[in-house]
């Protein structure tokens, strides 16, 4: 029993949002319940002066936002909770889908001003395709923002989901006074403090008592709202857990305000580790043989010693340290003697981890996003793909005496799936291709600062990127020698059709009926 116990109590999970919701921000406060920190830091304030946790690289510190998906673990009450902080920014949205192929249920983060916003909806449609239990949090609830009852509607139609709000919001802006608990049936007043969590204060909501801490108008609008917000369906955990209804909490993360009240609900209802799909076969959590995939590698995540890091979800059974596990890509055995968990870049030894848990491998190369660990069986978990990239530059050497470390910064960088790298057949000239701009102010940032090695981009104009295959070796041969300008190879040399306009992609497909195109790596 001792091991469905560790499982059982596991819950790992993502927090997704648009950028500027507050997602890290309230990753800071979960940490802070959690007892991992002491002083919660902002994102971006001129008033604190710590930076946020889970905001580790230079880059993210200095423009206020998440580029790289963090991982962090701590435990609360008799849970152990590991939450994947996740890039917002829409050019990063590729590692955050990654990461989504990680985690048993998601809290999506909502702007209260702003609502339901283009990327929250796109990051919805992933989780409604995994059909992955999704929470709300409505933020900002401190700023003036739109009434309750339209932004339930909103989230109701925008992200095509029924809603139940387990918390409200007891005004707003000035006068926001703190929420009412519906899931516990009792009142939290905060008192707002960015830094320190503050002392709840109960009362009975129907008593004269409730006027001594909340002005008698807003006291009698909330128990109108809560009358009217009766009209809601009663919270049902299955339909929760069947990515039917989503729990609705209000709050504001920077305040702390609704935070405590979303960690107490959220460890009690979430999934506890989920059954993974291989292709083989369906992987249960509680199966005594370990199994894990990797699904993100991160370099430099301690820029003195150079290293990469594979993050290796687990999935059944319990992990060992220093015991033999099968390599299923490259058939080769492996031991880890220094396998790690992590609060964003620090991380400590462990000597096990349970289905669910998110543990760093050190990497020198090894891995790819996507490989599996057994202990012996040959399995393959899917829905890992690269996406075809929309932008494209050259990336040339700045400095002809530090050609070694660029060469090494673009492999650990392109292995970490920030952008994609590839080779033209015809010049032998290196593209790198990316799904926005900022990522190549990324790349050339950390290269700078983590390889010390310069670049320069050039510009080059193609339209997509598609990975080719075909039956026929005979056709795939003609295409190669009638497109070879426009044929590279991808970082696991396979062959990529680089298109310079829709017209030519349409045109090739039009004559080469058949070769296969494809716009994700995974296929």
């Amino acid at each position: 029993m001792a091991k469905n116990r560790e499982i059982e109590r596991r819950r790992t999970f993502a927090i997704i949002a648009h950028p500027d919701a507050g997602k890290t921000t309230l990753t800071e406060k979960f940490l802070l319940f959690g007892g991992q920190i002491q002083v919660a830091g902002a994102v971006k304030s001129n008033k604190i002066k710590k930076s946020a946790t889970s905001d580790w690289m230079e880059i993210e510190k200095q423009r206020g936002i998440s580029v790289t998906t963090s991982v962090m673990e701590f435990d609360y009450k008799d849970y152990k909770v590991n939450i994947l902080d996740t890039p917002g920014h829409q050019d990063f949205v590729e590692d955050t889908f990654r990461t989504l192929t990680a985690v048993d249920s998601v809290i999506i983060v909502v702007d209260g001003a702003r609502g339901v916003e283009t990327q929250t909806r796109k990051l919805m449609e992933v989780c409604r395709m995994r059909k992955t239990p999704v929470i709300i949090f409505v933020n900002k609830m401190d700023r003036e923002g739109r009434d309750p009852f339209d932004l339930l509607d909103e989230l109701e139609e925008e992200l095509q989901i029924g809603v139940r709000p387990l918390s409200w919001p007891i005004g707003q802006g000035a006068r926001f006074r703190g929420v009412y608990n519906i899931f516990e049936d009792k009142l939290d007043l905060y008192r707002p403090s960015k830094q320190v969590v503050t002392e709840k204060v109960e009362v009975d909501i129907n008593s004269d008592d409730l006027f001594n801490y909340v002005e008698k108008d807003l006291a009698e609008t909330l128990r109108e709202e809560l009358e009217l917000a009766a009209v809601y369906p009663d919270f049902d955990r299955s339909a929760y857990l069947g990515a039917e209804m989503a729990p609705v909490f209000f709050g504001s993360a920077l305040t702390n305000f609704g935070v405590q009240e979303l960690l107490d609900c959220f460890v009690q209802i979430a999934p506890s580790p989920l059954p993974t799909q291989a292709i083989e076969r369906e992987v249960e959590p509680d199966e005594p043989k370990f199994t894990g995939f990797i699904f993100k590698i991160t370099a430099n995540i301690d820029p003195n010693h150079r290293s990469c890091v594979a993050f290796c979800k687990v999935c059944s059974g319990k992990f060992v340290r220093n015991a033999p596990y099968l390599h299923v890509r490259n058939n080769k055995t492996l031991r880890f003697s220094s396998p790690t968990q992590f609060l964003a870049q620090r991380k400590t030894t462990i000597d096990e981890a349970w289905a669910g848990d998110i543990i760093g491998l050190p990497d020198n190369g090894t891995f790819k996003i996507g490989d599996t660990l057994t202990e012996g069986e040959l399995l393959h978990f899917k829905g890992l793909p690269s996406f075809s990239p929309e932008m494209f530059k050259y990336i040339e050497n700045a400095d002809p005496m530090k050609q070694k470390q660029l060469a090494k910064g673009i492999e650990q960088l392109m292995d970490e799936g920030v952008a994609q790298l590839f080779t033209n057949q015809f010049n032998g000239r290196k593209i790198i291709g990316t799904v926005g701009q900022l990522q190549f102010e990324v790349i050339q940032y950390r290269l700078l600062n983590e390889y010390n090695a310069s670049c320069r981009w050039e510009p080059v104009r193609l339209y997509k990127a598609c990975w080719i295959e075909s039956d026929s070796a005979a056709e795939l041969e003609e295409f190669k020698k009638r497109k070879y300008q426009f044929m590279a190879k991808d970082s696991s040399d396979r062959d990529v059709f680089l298109a310079d306009s829709a017209y030519m992609l349409q045109m090739a497909q039009s004559d080469f009926k058949k070769i296969k195109f494809h716009f994700t790596s995974e296929f």
